[in-house]
This record gives structure tokens, sequence and C-alpha cells, in this order.
């Protein structure tokens, strides 16, 4: 993708994860992320990706590591509480994407059928081009590395959800909302009856129909900041910071 507040480019899709790696050393253990104004975080249902490591294999930290008090300068409690994630332009990708990443990545595959949500509150607090800052990822059931669905924050401040034409790729996208830079605002993301989407911005609701053709998959949530733009800069890049986030399956 190119260009500030442009439509983000089709992703090229991400991986699963991979076990967790060692880290390069900065991440520490103390106090932890702190329990987030309007409500606590539960970290143990998360693993995490972060733009360091070797070239497509980037470093993941287990759930346990979360919960025992990691953090770094790509994933941190701010002064406010904010559980903060940081990406910038250079940074180590997984091997099926160009763009760098500090996402957490749900533990759990689940199917379509049934009803599934992520609820977050957020505030993008920079951000080159766009950063994705929600999805619904293709997990087991086929060879396919692509999203079901990305949920995008530009640099112009348009809200856009991108949803995937098919395991194949290709995204079809709509602008859901806006809001200022550095403003807060809440979003749930989610499926019901195995073929509908539900999106909801700021209490505004909007649906869209799920292919067939994504069925045969598992699903996990994911959130963060997965950066929608690479360069050589270390100081250029996406910060996001997360004043609630919760998963529910039934």
């Amino acid at each position: 993708m190119t260009g500030g507040g442009t439509t983000p480019a089709p992703s090229t899709g991400t991986d699963p994860g991979t076990p967790e790696t060692p880290g390069p050393g900065t991440g520490t253990t103390g106090s932890g992320p702190k329990a987030a104004p309007g409500g606590g975080i539960d970290l143990s249902i998360w693993q995490l990706q972060e733009p360091v490591g070797s070239p497509g294999s980037p470093t993941t930290v287990a759930a346990s590591r979360l919960q025992g008090g990691y953090q770094d300068s790509y994933f941190h409690t701010d002064s406010d509480g904010a559980l903060t994630f940081w990406s910038p332009e250079q940074g180590v990708t997984t091997p099926n994407s160009k763009y760098p990443r500090s996402e957490l990545r749900e533990t759990a595959e689940w199917p379509l059928g049934g009803t599934h949500r992520m609820s977050a509150t957020l505030r993008v607090l920079s951000v080159p081009s766009s950063v994705c800052v929600g999805q619904i990822h293709l997990g087991s059931g086929g060879s396919s590395t692509k999203p079901l669905l990305e949920l995008y924050y530009q640099s112009d401040g348009d809200i856009v959800l991108g949803t995937e034409n098919s395991p194949a790729g290709g995204q079809t996208r709509h602008t859901v909302g806006h809001v200022p830079l550095g403003g807060e605002w809440s979003y749930t993301i989610g499926v019901s009856g195995g073929d509908t989407i539900d999106l909801t911005v700021d209490g505004s609701t909007t649906h869209y129909p799920i292919a067939d053709s994504f069925k045969q998959y598992r699903q996990y949530f994911k959130a963060g900041a997965y950066n929608q733009s690479a360069s050589g800069s270390s100081t250029n890049g996406a910060r996001v910071a997360f004043y609630a986030l919760s998963v529910s399956h039934g």
C-alpha cells in the first residue's frame, strides 16, 4: 500500500503463528500489563507476534509469558494503563506478508458455526499510511494463509473493513467510520450463523455475507498493530493503544 489516507491494498496474508521462540532480550518480567481503564485484558488466550527475530520467522511470545508480565518496546502498558503495540516500518515479517506487526493471535481456533465476537476500545496514536487493528484469520482446514476479514485504520481517519473475496485472496473494502488520529473508538467484529460477518463501529452495525468457500476453515482472532507500510525506518510506524479487549464464543 502506498500513500497516506488511501484505501489499503489487499493483504498478502498472514500465517497462523509459530511456536514460541526466544526473544531478543528486550522483554522484561515484573508488574506486567496492568488492568486497562474500564476493565482488565485477559492475556491467557493469546500469543504475541513481534516485528523482530529471524527473517521470515518473527519472535512469538506464549500466553504463559504474557501472563507472567512480558513487556518490551513493541508491547507494553502505557502510563494511562493502555496495552500499547508498536510496529515500526522496519521489521521482521511472516513468510506470507511484506509488512511488520506487533499483534496478538488467539491460541484457539473455532468453526464458523455459532456466534463469535471480539470487542475492543482503542486509540491509534500514529500511523504512516494504514494499520490493521483487528482480524478474523483462516486457520486449519486448507492451504490458504489469508484472513476472512481485516479492520483498518487509515492515516486520514477513515476506518475500513476489508472482507476477503475467497480463500484464494482479493479484498472488497467498505468504509465503516471515521475517527481523528488519537481519538478513542470501539469495535466489535464477529460472525454468526456460519454465514454472516457482523461489524459494529461506535454503535453502528453492518453485516456482510461469508462465501461458502470459507466454511471448511477454522478461524481465529487477531488484534494489535499490523502496520500496512514497510520501509527502512525504525522510527516511523504504527502505534495502537488498547483500553479494552475481549473475546467470546457461543
